[in-house]
């Protein structure tokens, strides 16, 4: 029962957290203010969920697991910088892509660290669900896979955009860590203390990247503060937090292969807010993805409640 809770918790998250891009869009801000907005308007619904739950366990939580949840923070904080990071310096698509390979990652880290390893059935499911990501995605951009993002880079120059692949790595990297670091605490800690905790690190690294970054970190109209505050509440306070606590339920494994449900709802919420045209490519990538994410229910071994 409880991972079947734990699956609803992780698609409900995917489906918040699938808003990002819309939020990002229509922002006045930079993409790096904004990413801190997204957490920093956050905090303090975050800290008051956790307090009321109870004070003295968030508390002893922030001692006794500092570090860990210090360090799901930074990850969070360098998944988002090094994204935002990607984007400008390579592809739209690929960027995304490389993004959204964190299974992969996750998938190698359980295997060698904790010397878990997976099953044919499931490394088929990840195959699967990772192919239909590509298609998606590949049809998504409509582009090449080496075309130039917005125009802001030199369509001939290949060594920044070698460079903002590689950013693309890193940030499923460091998302692949952030899972595994709360995957590590979810066991004695509360969602809302992961979230409490581990976001005020984040807040920490990403203002002074904002800062550095020359972007305006103020929006200039109430409009501006109501896009940062629905990316807080939809993407992080919502999103995040219903992965956190499917974490607790699932194993990383199923859990970063059931988040690569977000590109399919990112499609679909693209096709509905702004009107982006959705063609057949597009939704056989996402029938395969949803297909590798059910095999991947299938083949992953349920963990002890």
């Amino acid at each position: 029962m409880n991972r079947r809770a734990g699956l609803l918790a992780l698609f409900a998250g995917a489906f918040c957290i699938a808003s990002s891009a819309i939020w990002v869009r229509l922002s006045e801000l930079g993409p790096v203010a904004t990413a801190f907005w997204r957490v920093a308007l956050a905090l303090p619904l975050l800290w008051a969920w956790a307090s009321a739950m109870s004070l003295a366990a968030h508390a002893q939580a922030g001692r006794r697991f500092r570090w860990p949840l210090a360090a799901a923070g930074a990850c969070f904080a360098g998944d988002l910088a090094l994204w935002h990071g990607s984007i400008v310096l390579t592809s739209v698509a690929n960027a995304t892509l490389l993004a959204n390979f964190a299974p992969i990652f996750v998938t190698l880290a359980v295997w060698l660290v904790y010397s878990r390893r997976p099953s044919t059935r499931f490394v088929v499911a990840l195959a699967v669900a990772l192919a239909g990501t590509v298609v998606l995605v590949g049809a998504s951009m409509g582009s090449a896979a080496g075309a130039p993002s917005s125009g802001r880079m030199p369509a001939a120059d290949g060594s920044m955009r070698l460079v903002g692949d590689a950013l693309g790595i890193g940030t499923a990297m460091f998302y692949a860590a952030y899972q595994l670091f709360v995957s590590r605490v979810r066991g004695s800690v509360s969602t809302a203390s992961v979230m409490a905790w581990s976001s005020l690190a984040c807040a920490a690294i990403l203002l002074p990247i904002a800062v550095a970054s020359g972007e305006a970190l103020l929006p200039s109209t109430l409009h501006g503060w109501a896009i940062l505050a629905g990316l807080a509440l939809t993407s992080h306070v919502a999103g995040q937090s219903l992965i956190a606590y499917a974490i607790a339920h699932l194993t990383p494994t199923l859990a970063s292969v059931g988040l690569l449900l977000q590109p399919v709802v990112a499609a679909a919420f693209a096709w509905l807010v702004l009107g982006e045209r959705v063609g057949a490519l597009q939704v056989a990538g996402g029938t395969i993805v949803l297909m590798g994410i059910w095999l991947a229910t299938r083949a992953d071994r349920p963990v002890r409640d």
